[in-house]
């Protein structure tokens, strides 16, 4: 306890405990904590795991397609995510164990409409009557997700890697790499006979 207050002072250990005995009571006894303020539109739409950590600000919108009750989000063992996260699910999104994501991250598993593949979506019709189109998101164990970045449709960033801040990833990341850029591209790996990053 004289830890918390020497670190957070008075008033800031009145927040976190309320913050604490907020998120256990009305998200899920699961969860270590979510700062207020918070936005989650379909609590039942999620797998808190255990231990889930946020800061202030999370926005979490989990709706099933044609409003099934049905898990669409899917959060691993210690996840921390820092403030102003928003994470759009709307077919899968899975976060794996121990994953660690920067403040001002947006995940999103859908667009309105469609702009890849086959019957592309008009651009003379309104962005908001669009249909949705989705597809997973897999985020796996060990990632961390810097600083402003987005993570698009379709996409799996593989176990142990770094993804740079400010990046876009709007196509898969193998395990163990670094990937930065919008679009976001490999620019190390992981040896593990050397145990360095090496350049791609």
């Amino acid at each position: 306890m004289k830890k918390i207050l020497s670190t957070y002072g008075f008033f800031g250990t009145l927040r976190l405990f309320w913050s604490v005995t907020i998120s256990r009571l009305f998200v899920s006894s699961k969860v270590r904590i979510i700062r207020l303020p918070f936005y989650i539109r379909g609590h039942k739409n999620i797998d808190w795991g255990t231990g889930f950590t946020s800061g202030v600000n999370l926005r979490i919108d989990a709706d099933p397609q044609y409003l099934r009750n049905e898990v669409v989000l899917r959060f691993g063992k210690d996840v921390q995510v820092n403030d102003y996260v928003h994470i759009g699910a709307f077919e899968k999104v899975s976060i794996g164990n121990q994953v660690l994501i920067a403040s001002k991250v947006f995940i999103s598993d859908h667009n309105h409409g469609n702009y890849v593949g086959e019957d592309h979506s008009a651009p003379d019709m309104a962005p908001a009557i669009r249909p949705v189109y989705s597809a997973p998101v897999i985020i796996e164990d060990n990632v961390w997700i810097g600083e402003h970045v987005s993570v698009l449709p379709g996409v799996t960033i593989g176990k142990g890697s770094i993804i740079g801040a400010n990046s876009v990833v709007n196509r898969s990341i193998p395990p163990y790499s670094i990937a930065v850029g919008a679009p976001a591209r490999v620019v190390k790996t992981y040896n593990f006979t050397t145990l360095k990053w090496e350049l791609v």
